[in-house]
């Protein structure tokens, strides 16, 4: 059950002019389900994206990065014109093999829309280690590109679901300069989630013209405020992909620029959008019945904020507790402790949980009483504050509860 899901009209998800979106249910793995989508996009469009860290990445990763250099390099001339998604196969862990199915989705899909190979980005998300059927990938394409409209961004999101319990969408219309930019995107994301980046895909579009060197900086910018702020089981996937595409139908000049105010205003938007995505996949954990925001203050710099947040929110220990609604708090401060800040010192750390004082001057804070921690452990929306005393740096993750629910998710996710 996903934790204070919003409900998602698909009414509201604006279409963005320059990009169509078509999908197909092609068997990948399961009957009668979406699980192939292509995502056309007109010239003139730029297209950046953010890919894992993993070094295990999947055959669609390598060859993203590959066309997205040609592109880069070819000054628009061979620019993205289309996305190919596949649910239910990652084609990860496939070797020379993987790597000729990825090319070849991109070769037929280039076929039958009347452009280059390298104009097309792979996607695959799903079980690793195991053949893409790229027959039946192939055979769902003429289905997929038929179906494009520009109002399927809701389609688009079930077309990509993997352990996903419902599709993830945000929407927004903007003002910039007195221009509407309107920026719409899907996501998903359940389980194998760890940041740089997390187990998903990530599709953002809006109208705004701008340059690709911009457009570069952004997607890595964007990232590092979004989907590399959460975290659900602390692994990181194989196929992780995060895609920006700026088509430039809109009124607004184009962003050439990181110091113009319009792009501050422009990136600003782009994170908004993309932490409500990342944080959609987080509410949608496996197995998640707790929304958990980590907030670490007062460190030297962001890093060692981000180090101290993720050991909690990575802390089997932690996420245990919060599932039970057991105020065993201690967890906290050891994850605290362990995080690799080596000159900590803990009697400067404050922690609080939610509204309550837990923990001061390296111990039990005087005023603190389990049934005010157990209070709020029973919420289904906890802020975690941590104070480290340190300097004036910050750092917020998002991350999830772990159930038994996890563990059966994961135990039958192949059957």
């Amino acid at each position: 059950m996903a934790v204070n899901f919003p409900s998602i009209d698909p009414a509201q998800l604006h279409p963005v002019a320059g990009v169509t979106l078509g999908f197909a249910e092609a068997n990948i793995r399961k009957p009668n389900r979406k699980d192939v989508l292509v995502v056309s996009v007109d010239e003139g469009a730029t297209v950046a994206g953010v890919f894992t860290s993993n070094r295990f990445c999947a055959a669609p990763v390598t060859v993203c990065r590959e066309h997205l250099a040609q592109a880069s390099a070819s000054n628009g001339a061979k620019s993205i014109r289309a996305l190919v998604v596949n649910t239910g196969n990652a084609n990860a862990g496939t070797g020379e093999p993987g790597l000729a199915h990825a090319r070849e989705t991109c070769a037929e899909l280039a076929r039958l829309a009347g452009i280059a190979p390298e104009q097309v980005l792979p996607f695959s998300t799903g079980v690793i280690l195991e053949p893409l059927p790229i027959d039946r990938l192939k055979a769902g394409l003429p289905a997929a590109l038929e179906s494009r409209a520009a109002a399927h961004w809701h389609e688009a999101a079930q077309a990509i679901m993997t352990t996903d319990t419902l599709p993830k969408a945000t929407s927004a219309q903007v003002t910039i300069d007195g221009h509407t930019v309107t920026l719409t995107g899907v996501s998903k994301g359940a389980g194998m989630i760890k940041p740089n980046m997390a187990t998903m895909l990530g599709f953002l579009a809006f109208d705004a013209a701008v340059a690709q060197d911009v457009l570069d900086t952004l997607v890595k910018d964007v990232a590092n405020r979004s989907f590399n702020c959460i975290t659900i089981d602390g692994d990181t996937s194989t196929n992780d992909s995060f895609i920006l595409i700026a088509t430039g139908k809109s009124s607004l000049p184009a962003i050439t620029s990181t110091g113009t105010a319009a792009y501050a205003a422009l990136r600003d938007a782009v994170v908004r959008q993309a932490q409500t995505l990342a944080q959609l996949i987080v509410r949608d954990g496996e197995g998640a019945t707790k929304f958990m925001t980590v907030q670490v203050e007062g460190g030297a710099d962001e890093g060692e904020c981000r180090q101290v947040a993720y050991a909690i929110g990575h802390s089997p220990l932690v996420k245990t507790a919060f599932y039970a609604s057991d105020p065993n708090l201690g967890r906290i401060l050891a994850a605290i402790g362990y995080a690799g800040i080596a000159d900590l010192d803990v009697s400067k750390i404050d922690l609080y949980l939610g509204d309550v004082h837990v923990a001061t001057a390296g111990g039990r804070h005087p005023a603190y009483r389990e049934e005010d921690g157990q209070r709020v452990m029973k919420e289904s929306e906890i802020t975690i504050r941590v104070l480290l005393g340190r300097g004036p740096a910050q750092a917020t993750i998002w991350t999830c509860d772990l159930s038994h629910d996890y563990v059966s998710i994961n135990a039958d996710y192949r059957s």
